[in-house]
């Protein structure tokens, strides 16, 4: 058992923290702005914890969903299930007992939170399935990674403010942005398999669809500064993850796997700059 345990953190992207990233910033984005820049100790905790609990869950089920498919792909075919060595049942129960350890954090918050949790758990089981038939199921996916959103405003409002459902709305395409560079990556293997992605849907104006993904994003943004009147820090981090995103052209223009690669990593940045901004904002303001 002790020598399998390696096998499951793989299994759930342990060693691969950049997807838990990805989901925390907009988390602690809605969080900030939720609270005016105070969120309490304890959300924070339950809102972390979670966020890294759920995208483990969430690793696991999509491993067990492409386990048929991952073995065509250079990138994914020593994933644990897919090589053999750890059964697909196991993958489920991982993915079950995560989910579950998730949904005891939130018990002691209120009503709407925990109905909104079992949305996102359906979201979050769902998307691997979406790749079928979906043409871009990396906006299905931005729903996932951003449902941390509507919850973190419901946690501390016990409603989901229009501002809370415009920032989901730009989660979702901040996703279609990295995740079809991600997929730009597999985008060889994925046609032989048959694989539905966005880098396939986009074609040639993949890198236009990425950069216009990105605008909106940063669009929606420059909104939520202006509806609360932040200040210039919030700009200056702003500022940053405009950078970052045409950094990530000059990364993806030539569409070669490995740059591809390095623009999705570097999201990390954008969404650090984005909170970043916000948080001295609040940081400063109240000083």
């Amino acid at each position: 058992m002790f020598a399998r345990i390696p096998l499951y953190l793989r299994l759930v992207r342990m060693d691969k923290p950049i997807g838990s990233l990805l989901l925390l910033w907009p988390t602690l984005n809605a969080l900030w702005i939720a609270s005016n820049g105070r969120p309490p100790l304890a959300l924070l905790v339950i809102f972390t914890v979670g966020t890294v609990l759920m995208r483990s869950a969430g690793c696991a089920i999509n491993d067990y969903a492409d386990r048929d498919f991952d073995r065509h792909v250079k990138r994914t075919a020593e994933r644990p299930i897919t090589s053999g060595r750890i059964r697909a049942w196991e993958a489920v129960a991982i993915a079950a007992v995560l989910a579950l350890v998730s949904f005891l954090l939130i018990l002691p918050l209120n009503t709407l939170t925990k109905e909104l949790s079992v949305v996102a758990l359906f979201v979050a089981v769902s998307y691997p399935f979406t790749k079928r038939f979906f043409a871009i199921p990396q906006a299905y996916l931005g729903i996932a990674f951003g449902f941390g959103i509507p919850m973190a405003f419901a946690a501390v409002q016990d409603h989901v403010p229009l501002i809370g459902w415009i920032m989901l709305a730009a989660n979702v395409l901040w996703s279609v942005a990295y995740d079809t560079e991600y997929a730009m990556v597999d985008r060889d293997d994925d046609i032989k398999i048959g694989i539905r992605t966005s880098a396939l849907t986009f074609g040639r104006f993949d890198v236009l669809a990425i950069m216009l993904c990105y605008a909106a994003t940063l669009g929606v943004y420059v909104w939520v500064g202006i509806e609360l009147g932040f200040g210039l820090l919030y700009w200056i981090g702003w500022a940053a993850a405009a950078g970052c995103a045409v950094y990530h052209y000059t990364l993806i223009k030539d569409r070669e796997r490995m740059p591809c690669f390095a623009a999705f990593r570097h999201n990390n940045w954008l969404g650090g700059a984005l909170f970043a901004g916000i948080a001295a904002h609040y940081a400063f303001a109240s000083m």
